[in-house]
């Protein structure tokens, strides 16, 4: 078995939306494609998208080669969320974003971007809007294009071994013994707040421990 749950298979078929809801939020869960980076700290954007989507029963993921993304869509209350891990490998994550953001008419104050964080600690959840990318070369793709007022939710990954390596062997190491029965609490934690982002229609600065 897997270290994440295991994922929705890509299907072909396109997803319902439902129409004459008040706002939409795009979540953006960051990453690698390829089996090579399933598990690796650099995926654990892709692993919290993952785990949220079956916990809002949405449809499985769907490739969508004209927005550079696997995309699904459902509802929370009355506000339409719009899912997706962007196909186009780390460097390049702004060219999904922007393509879905403009196709579905997206401002960039409605997108919530989900990815790991090198300068937190495993253990660590940190939240805020704008800011800069803090060397994530993710971030820093979707700021080049879109600007930099979206949300961020920052999942730590740091731990005390992270000065054995250079910093981006690390990240696309897997994670230890120690935080490996810690996943899933982590990911209940970030699927709790995105939840709330959504049902707030903000996203506090903050800084949360889940261990």
């Amino acid at each position: 078995m897997g270290l994440f749950q295991k994922k929705p298979q890509v299907s072909n078929s396109a997803p319902l939306y439902t129409l004459g809801l008040q706002k939409t939020f795009l979540v953006v869960g960051l990453g690698n494609i390829g089996k090579r980076y399933d598990n690796t700290r650099h995926n654990i954007g892709f692993a919290a998208v993952d785990y949220f989507i079956t916990q809002q029963s949405m449809s499985n993921w769907i490739e969508k080669k004209d927005l550079k993304c696997h995309l699904t869509a459902g509802t929370i209350g009355s506000t339409r969320v719009i899912v997706i891990k962007p196909t186009t490998f780390m460097n390049l994550s702004g060219e999904a974003v922007q393509a879905t953001a403009h196709f579905y008419k997206i401002k960039p104050e409605q997108i919530i971007v989900v990815h790991d964080e090198l300068d937190l600690d495993f253990g660590q959840i940190r939240v805020r809007v704008g800011g800069s990318s803090a060397g994530h070369n993710g971030v820093q793709s979707i700021i080049n294009i879109v600007g930099d007022n979206f949300g961020r939710l920052r999942i730590g990954v740091n731990n005390i071994n992270s000065n054995e390596y250079d910093g981006k062997d690390f990240v696309l190491s897997k994670f230890n013994d120690v935080e490996k029965p810690n996943i899933k609490t982590l990911l209940k934690e970030v699927n709790s707040i995105i939840i709330e982002c959504i049902a707030g229609d903000n996203l506090s600065h903050e800084t949360r421990s889940f261990l």
